[in-house]
């Protein structure tokens, strides 16, 4: 059966072959694909670059390479109305010719032969798409061309292709090219909202672009799209209702300008994606324009303070998408380096990054909510940082030192914790100046010594939203999802949650206080060096926000700071796009370990002997330290209280156990330096021989063995040295502390060698051990003389 259906098919190919017309079609159809493989058809079109919203809609429109508003018109931009309204006008065959309609090109040769001159085309919109894409004089030999590029484009394109193509392409005068362009332009509609006399107005244009021209001639304009209305009508191509309501509609048609939203993020996805006509950003219109529109007028207000320009970053954070972003308050202000992206500029934070320096301490075991920091005068080596108001508190918990953003006690805790695990967790969050500055940075660095964006920080907060995890930001819809990096366990990201929701703290603005204006936020504020930046990030269950207010010049502007420039902003911010939050932070599913434990108030320690009010704290099981209250300690004294005496000089009866506060010398000096009354373990027995022998009886605290009590100090003004700080101890002490004029200089182990750079003048040196005794001497530096 298949032999025999063979043979009858390699007869009827014999047959065929004996035709001339075969042989014919059998040639030219391999010297077609021969000139197809070696000039093959390449459609490099130009098209103006779109950002749109999540939506769809069109946020931002630049202008093409070759300076034209081409806008790339997608296969769902053609309505079946649009397509029918064309189709009737240029080619009604559009759907069934291989790309020339025979018998319209005979039709037209034979009129422009009878008449002697050009009386009609025969043009199919596949040969008009040819002729824009590669223009040409009208010639004969021009046209050949054509029919061969539109056999091409036919070949390697479907029709719904072509036609898309041709509708990105057909002018519309200037500088306007394609239906998409037209519409937005001159309707500020995309096509798919078109009406049909709309429409109808577009498919007019392109061939008569200079007579009809939108916005000018209107009237005429009118007149030929109801003739062509007339037209649809005659051909049944529309119902009647719907050619009525057309001929009756007024035409509304003015040069608009292009949208210009978001400027700042447009073109960074611009450049990001430049041979792409259509970049999809995740911003949401809505937010997008009420967040600048709230930016522009809250930037005019300030501007009487000599503050120009702000910066708002705000993420969802679900899916850490960027729904609204602003990098200027106004992006056409050239004075103010309006055109500066404010979410990408390098800042110094302030205390901005203080929350996470308290997470990494509690996921280090260091520190529980309520553990006793010392905010007192405080000398780290050379470096004596300084409270912001310029006043010390003594003895605080650690949630208080967070939600009144104290700067000793961070200073402390960073020493303590270490700057490497600070720089790494910074690094590990994509913190790309850090990463830069890690081998310089130092324990300044938490008071705003290193360089931040407001977008590294705004994602850096989205982690104590998302129980301590981050992701990268997401600003466009392609963006693929990464696994999250887990920076702070779901523990600490809730403890410093729950501390950033106080609102009893020195950084909620004026006239904030008991207002129903407060949102239910956790927040922290930062103001730099010299206020030249302020900050407030803040963030609840749905988004995440980042204001920065300053100047992109650096000038600084004494009524800059966190609390009161840059938080009304984000309270504004907070109340107009998600005012009905109501759901606070509850403690996730995910912080197993988090538990609570009975600790003395006095220390944040289990309590101890002497602990009477125990109240509760939160605590890490298995990572939170577990130590004794030791904040009072037993003493033997005589009866009267006068002496104290040791295990090797108590006598035999006659002594009285009592118990006296037992703080650090720093905390003590603290306390006497600002008349603060305590109770003060009563002098060592003073004739103890356990530690200095006779020679020393009647003295008690460390022996300072370098330098020399009473003795002069030359030094050289133009080469200093340094001198050295050395004592001798008991074997039971572990820590000194080390005092110039009755300033804290160093605390170090009682080995440890301790330098410093002397000054001339008068010297009082003290050295004071973790039993409670001290030693004092004095000394005279002198310059040498020359």
């Amino acid at each position: 059966m298949f032999r025999s259906i063979l043979r009858n098919v390699r007869g009827i190919i014999k047959r065929l072959w004996h035709y001339r017309l075969v042989k014919t079609l059998l040639v030219a159809l391999l010297i077609f694909f021969g000139l197809d493989f070696f000039f093959p058809f390449r459609s490099r079109v130009s098209y103006s670059t779109l950002i749109t919203a999540r939506d769809g809609s069109i946020l931002h429109a630049f202008l093409s390479r070759d300076d034209k508003w081409r806008m790339y018109a997608e296969l769902n931009d053609i309505t079946p109305a649009l397509r029918d309204a064309i189709l009737f006008k240029e080619d009604n065959y559009f759907w069934y010719h291989p790309g020339f309609n025979p018998v319209a090109m005979v039709r037209a040769a034979a009129r422009n032969l009878l008449t002697g001159r050009r009386t009609s085309g025969a043009s199919t919109i596949t040969m008009q798409t040819v002729r824009l894409l590669e223009p040409r004089e009208r010639t004969y030999a021009s046209k050949l061309i054509e029919l061969f590029r539109a056999l091409q484009l036919e070949l390697h394109y479907s029709k719904d292709e072509i036609l898309q193509l041709y509708l990105n392409l057909i002018p519309y005068g200037g500088n306007i090219e394609g239906l998409k362009s037209a519409s937005l332009l001159y309707f500020g509609k995309s096509p798919t909202l078109l009406s049909l006399a709309e429409l109808t107005t577009l498919t007019i244009i392109p061939n008569r672009p200079s007579s009809l021209r939108l916005g000018v001639h209107n009237a005429l304009v009118v007149q030929e799209r109801n003739r062509w209305l007339a037209r649809f009508r005659t051909s049944h191509l529309f119902n009647e209702t719907t050619i009525a309501d057309a001929l009756n509609e007024p035409l509304v048609a003015y040069r608009r300008e292009a949208p210009q939203l978001a400027p700042h993020l447009s073109r960074r996805l611009r450049l990001a994606n430049p041979d792409v006509p259509i970049v999809r950003s995740s911003l949401s219109p809505t937010i997008q324009s009420t967040a600048e529109r709230l930016v522009q007028q809250y930037a005019n207000r300030l501007r009487a303070y000599n503050i120009h320009n702000s910066a708002v970053l705000i993420v969802d954070n679900q899916s850490s998408e960027v729904v609204a972003y602003i990098g200027s308050a106004d992006f056409g202000n050239t004075f103010d380096g309006g055109q500066v992206d404010g979410v990408r500029a390098i800042r110094s934070p302030g205390s901005a990054l203080k929350p996470f320096l308290y997470g990494l301490a509690f996921d280090a075991g260091i520190i529980t909510p309520k553990t006793k920091l010392a905010d007192v005068p405080t000398n780290f080596g050379g470096y004596e940082p300084d409270n912001y108001d310029r006043r010390f508190n003594g003895p605080v918990t650690a949630e208080f030192a967070l939600a009144n953003s104290l700067n000793i006690p961070a200073v402390a805790l960073l020493n303590e914790l270490g700057t490497p695990a600070l720089v790494s967790t910074l690094q590990k969050a994509g913190f790309s100046a850090i990463r830069k500055q890690a081998k310089a940075l130092g324990l300044s660095m938490i008071l705003g010594g290193c360089g931040v964006t407001l977008e590294e920080m705004t994602r850096l907060y989205t982690s104590l939203a998302n129980e301590g995890r981050i992701s990268p930001l997401a600003f466009s819809s392609s963006k693929h999802q990464t696994d999250p990096t887990q920076l702070l366990s779901p523990e600490a990201a809730y403890l410093v949650t729950h501390t950033l929701t106080q609102i009893t703290r020195p950084d909620l603005p004026n006239h904030f206080d008991n207002s129903y204006h407060l949102p239910r936020i956790a927040w922290k504020t930062g103001t730099s060096y010299g206020r030249r930046d302020a900050w407030s990030i803040g963030y609840n269950q749905r988004y995440t926000i980042g204001v920065w207010v300053g100047n992109f010049s650096g000038v600084g502007v004494a009524e800059l700071s966190g609390a009161n420039t840059a938080t009304p902003l984000l309270f504004q911010l907070f109340n107009v796009l998600d005012y009905n939050s109501s759901v606070g932070f509850k403690i996730p599913k995910t912080a197993t370990k988090l538990s609570s434990r009975l600790i003395c108030p006095e220390s944040g320690d289990v309590p101890g002997e002497f602990c009477a009010n125990p109240v509760t704290d939160y605590c890490i099981m298995g990572i939170s330290r577990y130590r004794r209250c030791q904040h009072r300690k037993a003493v033997f004294t005589n009866e009267a209280g006068t002496i104290a005496y040791c295990a090797h000089c108590m006598p035999d009866s006659g002594a009285v156990r009592r118990d006296y506060p037992n703080v650090s010398p720093d905390i003590m000096a603290f306390y006497q330096s600002h008349s603060i009354p305590i109770e003060a373990i009563p002098p060592h027995n003073p004739a103890c021989e356990r530690v200095f022998g006779s020679r020393d009886a009647g003295r008690t605290g460390p022996l300072i063995t370098s330098l020399n009590d009473g003795s002069e100090y030359f030094i050289n003004p133009k080469q200093q040295a340094e001198l050295e700080l050395a004592c001798q101890v008991s074997t039971d002490v572990r820590t000194v502390f080390w005092y110039l004029n009755d300033k804290l200089y160093r605390r170090a182990k009682p080995t440890e060698a301790v330098f410093f750079r002397p000054r001339p003048g008068l010297l009082k040196v003290s050295c004071a051990d973790d039993k409670g005794q001290s030693r004092d001497i004095r000394v005279v530096i002198k310059n040498e003389e020359r």
